[in-house]
């Protein structure tokens, strides 16, 4: 028995990682007018940011035919495929993937919400991977990654409140006054949603917050796999990374960013940083 592993465009794995661990990605749509690109395939995230400077686009989840092609074509070699998606409360690619294994009857697909997204929704995509080479069947890797939620936190700050107004994540009022006062919400994934954790007055002040909290899991010595996640800023990702190694040299950390369907709802400049127990 072979078990497939599927992830969706949303967890910003590198081309050369997903051909090294065998995953299959499936896109999601970024609109700008009347012209679809499918996310990390034609639609670079470099030339994503520059575009979104002038049109706010829009983004779609993959058309039910996507699927069921995919999953058609990996049941030519496999027996079960694991699908790991972004939350099922900001997207419908999680109830996509298993409207098409009703529709796939040459193998079982076993659709898995990861209830979060980016690369944080990588690290269960790759640990199925590591699982699936090593021989294990899609209920031994679906439990394995069900244990990992428990251990798996993320963070994000948002620059820029006019995209999550434009989201419908704040209101118009909200957006407002929380520019005026410069706040930069601490963001987090609660009951599959993207929901404020604190409120804090400037960057810096929220982005040590979020290395605080990695700082008290990383305390007990555990070994942890941390992603710093940026929005078109390369360069402060990498200094950040280098604070963090150094308060937290147990934990082994990957830098990774922002894509065009996350970024379309959080905007150009936002700062993430997830991890989870090794």
């Amino acid at each position: 028995m072979k078990t497939a592993i599927v992830t969706d465009s949303t967890a910003y794995l590198p081309e050369e990682l997903r051909k090294e661990k065998n995953i299959h990605m499936i896109p999601l749509q970024v609109t700008f007018k009347n012209e679809s690109f499918a996310e990390e395939e034609n639609l670079h995230v470099d030339e994503f940011y520059k575009k979104a400077k002038e049109e706010f686009p829009k983004t779609s989840q993959p058309p039910l035919g996507e699927f069921v092609n995919l999953y058609t074509e990996l049941a030519q070699e496999h027996n079960e495929i694991v699908s790991i998606h972004l939350s099922s409360g900001i997207s419908g690619t999680f109830q996509g993937s298993q409207q098409a294994n009703e529709l796939v009857e040459e193998a079982s697909v076993h659709s898995f919400d990861s209830e979060v997204s980016c690369y944080m929704q990588g690290f269960y995509a790759l640990r199925a991977a590591d699982m699936a080479k090593a021989g294990a069947d899609a209920a031994t890797i679906m439990d394995e990654l069900q244990k990992m939620k428990k251990n798996m936190r993320s963070y994000f700050m948002v620059e820029d409140l006019k995209h999550l107004s434009r989201g419908g994540r704040l209101s118009n009022a909200q957006a407002i006054v929380g520019g005026m006062l410069q706040i930069k919400p601490l963001l987090h994934f609660e009951n599959k949603m993207i929901v404020p954790f604190e409120k804090i007055r400037t960057r810096k002040k929220a982005m040590n917050r979020i290395a605080g909290m990695l700082q008290e899991d990383a305390a007990s010595g555990a070994a942890i796999e941390a992603a710093i996640i940026h929005a078109n800023r390369p360069e402060e990702a990498k200094k950040w990374r280098e604070e963090l190694e150094v308060l937290c040299p147990n934990v082994d950390f990957t830098i990774s960013y922002f894509g065009p369907v996350i970024g379309t709802h959080l905007g150009e400049g936002s700062m993430g940083l997830g991890w989870v127990k090794k």
